[in-house]
């Protein structure tokens, strides 16, 4: 057998174990995230520690990641035959290379824009950033693998030519408008405490889902009831608006997996599903107990806001 066929199998034998622990492992941290907070923004740990970093640097490192691990394996088509080592046709009019560019247009937005324009940021604990830094590198790494990939090539040819794949799109593009909105607000609220002289915590964090306000002295002048948008419903938009992106992006991308059960889904689920809801499975918690943390900072939070789903939770 020719030793690129070899790589190939290698790289598809590594590929269907990472996309099947990827899909089992991480809803069995769900249920422990609806009690435990992750030490980082809002929930950071306030007292100084070798194993506090740097909350705006770690940010870019972690999320910098899943961009470099992409464009890598995208670019390098691991499970090509015919193709390995070699880049997809690095044109727009290519749709696997269209989504490819959405990705990294999140991700350059995540991973540098965005933090980069924070005015300040909490600590993060190290085992925050390593598990972010893990997550990343399987994330980018499948979904760059994926969209090379002979099936996805299959997929996704004339896939300009169906709806569902611009609704995909559109999706995509009002989630990732929606993030970049909602995220604005909760920047402009530390933004405007800062020009009033407030914020002169060292460490204080860049929105109101950062930080744990156990120092209400020092740091509860910082949080405000976020306003405006979908804020009217729900308190985190963002991580709603995050959750329509992917949706889109695997809408775009992939064919659904099956449902009849548990083995059928962990056998057709792609990567681009996997994404999907492995940010629901991150998220739900987080998004539960910070709703519950702004009810008992501010008394006069308004009731009939939800967590994270318009009038459902």
């Amino acid at each position: 057998m020719p030793s690129f066929l070899l790589d190939v199998h290698k790289a598809q034998v590594v590929y269907d174990a990472a996309r099947k622990w990827f899909t089992i492992v991480p809803p069995f941290f769900l249920p422990p995230q609806f009690f435990v907070d992750a030490p980082f923004g809002r929930f950071a740990i306030l007292q100084k520690s070798i194993l506090s970093v740097d909350g705006i640097r770690s940010w870019i490192f972690m999320e910098l990641v899943s961009f470099g691990t992409f464009i890598y394996t995208y670019t390098h088509s691991p499970l090509s035959p015919e193709a390995v080592g070699t880049s997809p046709p690095l044109t727009l009019t290519h749709p696997p290379t269209f989504l490819a560019a959405l990705f990294l247009t999140h991700y350059l937005n995540r991973a540098l824009i965005s933090p980069l324009r924070t005015p300040s940021r909490s600590t993060s604990h190290l085992s925050v950033v390593l598990s972010a830094v893990v997550f990343n590198t399987l994330n980018g790494s499948l979904l760059g693998a994926y969209l090379s990939s002979p099936p996805a090539q299959a997929f996704l040819a004339g896939a300009f030519q169906r709806p569902l794949f611009w609704f995909g799109v559109a999706l995509w593009a009002a989630g990732f408008a929606g993030n970049i909105y909602h995220d604005e607000i909760l920047l402009n609220i530390r933004r405007n405490a800062k020009a009033k002289g407030k914020d002169k915590a060292p460490g204080a964090n860049a929105d109101a889902d950062d930080n744990n306000g156990k120092d209400k002295k020092s740091r509860g002048e910082h949080y405000a009831v976020p306003h405006g948008a979908l804020y009217r419903f729900i308190s985190y938009p963002n991580y709603f608006c995050e959750w329509a992106e992917w949706l889109g992006f695997a809408l775009a991308a992939a064919p659904a997996p099956s449902f009849v059960s548990v083995a059928a889904f962990t056998a057709s689920v792609t990567p681009p599903w996997i994404f999907f809801f492995n940010e629901i499975w991150a998220m739900l918690p987080r998004a539960y107990r910070g709703h519950k943390w702004y009810h008992n900072r501010f008394p006069d939070y308004p009731k009939e806001r939800k967590a994270v789903i318009p009038f459902v939770l």
